[in-house]
């Protein structure tokens, strides 16, 4: 009976253990996946602190220019709403902060091709890209040709 007893806690446990390794597995989707959905960017955000080239810009720069993002769209506008710029945009998911590559379709850049990184962390949302010409980012510190810009979700 004690040798039943043992045998059956024994396989119990085992059940649990394996049990417990299928649901980590089939769990909710990491952050990394969560932040890197275009779903998750939609949206209007306003800039509040941008760099390029490894230096703060102005804030009167900055002050009152807002990003709106779609699945598939990115458009910053000034404070009296003129586009400034407008591209599509490509997510890789499976980065951390996530890798985006955006298309111009700003006329005078049309098709121009703009790689960099982007991560969403609450209602903030992060991003830094090189021009062109520029050496594409691998973390959120600008060089060369590159910019950057903080942004909060407006209401």
């Amino acid at each position: 009976m004690l040798l039943f007893k043992i045998t059956v806690t024994l396989g119990f446990a085992a059940w649990m253990f394996a049990l417990s390794m299928v649901q980590e597995g089939g769990s909710a989707p990491s952050r990394v996946d969560k932040s890197c959905t275009p779903a998750d960017l939609v949206g209007r955000y306003v800039i509040v602190a941008g760099e390029r080239d490894g230096a703060k810009e102005p804030e009167e720069r900055i002050r009152g220019t807002t990003v709106t993002f779609t699945k598939d769209s990115v458009v910053v506008a000034d404070k009296d709403k003129k586009e400034l710029y407008s591209a599509t945009y490509k997510l890789n998911a499976t980065t951390n902060p996530c890798d985006i590559t955006m298309t111009s379709r700003v006329e005078a850049s049309a098709g121009a091709i703009a790689r960099g990184l982007i991560q969403k962390e609450g209602e903030t949302l992060r991003l830094i890209y090189a021009l062109p010409t520029g050496e594409i980012p691998s973390g959120f510190k600008t060089k060369e040709k590159q910019l950057m810009f903080v942004m909060k979700r407006t209401p």
